[in-house]
C-alpha cells in the first residue's frame, strides 16, 4: 500500500523515517493521504431552520449562545441549532480563533467588529452581524490576554 504525506516542512523527514522503517511506500501518486490535523473541528454539524443537518464551516461562525439546552450558532447568513452543549463545540473549536467570553457566548476573533469597555471590569462587543455580546466579569483576564491588551 502507498502513502502520501502532508505535513509540515519540521515533521516532513521524521514522518517519512518512521513510515519507511514500518515498511509503507510513500509517493505523489497514491490514493491515500496522511495528514496533519490541528486536532480542532473546521466543521459543525448543525439543524437549519428546515431541521435538516447541515454542515457549518468554522470559519463562519461569528459567535455561538446558549439559552439554557438549546444551542444557536450564528452566521452572517442565518442561525442554526446544534445539539451540542456549549462547552462541547467549545472544545471542537481552536482556541486561537475562538474564545468563550461567558457562560452562554464563544465568539470567533475574526468577527469581532469593535470592542467598547464597560463598568465593572466588562466590555461589550459589536460583532460583525451587528449583535452586541457581552464579556463578563469572570471572562475579563481570559479577554483581554485574547486580545493582547
Amino acid at each position: 500500500m502507498k502513502f502520501r504525506i502532508s505535513v509540515s516542512d519540521e515533521k516532513q523527514s521524521l514522518v517519512e523515517k518512521f513510515l519507511a522503517e514500518h515498511g509503507i511506500e510513500i509517493g505523489e501518486d497514491a490514493e491515500y493521504v496522511i495528514s496533519e490535523s490541528s486536532g480542532y473541528a473546521s466543521f459543525l454539524a448543525a439543524r437549519g431552520k428546515d431541521r435538516e443537518t447541515v454542515r457549518i464551516s468554522a470559519d463562519e461562525v461569528v459567535f455561538i449562545e446558549s439559552f439554557g439546552k438549546d444551542i444557536e450558532i450564528h452566521t452572517l447568513k442565518d442561525t442554526y441549532y446544534s445539539q451540542d452543549r456549549i462547552y462541547q463545540l467549545e472544545t471542537k473549536l481552536d482556541p486561537k480563533e475562538f474564545l468563550r467570553i461567558s457562560k452562554s457566548v464563544i465568539i470567533s476573533r475574526k468577527h469581532v467588529k469593535k470592542i467598547r469597555p464597560a463598568l465593572s471590569m466588562k466590555y461589550v462587543l459589536t460583532m460583525t452581524d451587528g449583535t452586541l455580546v457581552d464579556v463578563t466579569r469572570s471572562y475579563y483576564s481570559e479577554f483581554r490576554r485574547f486580545f493582547d491588551f
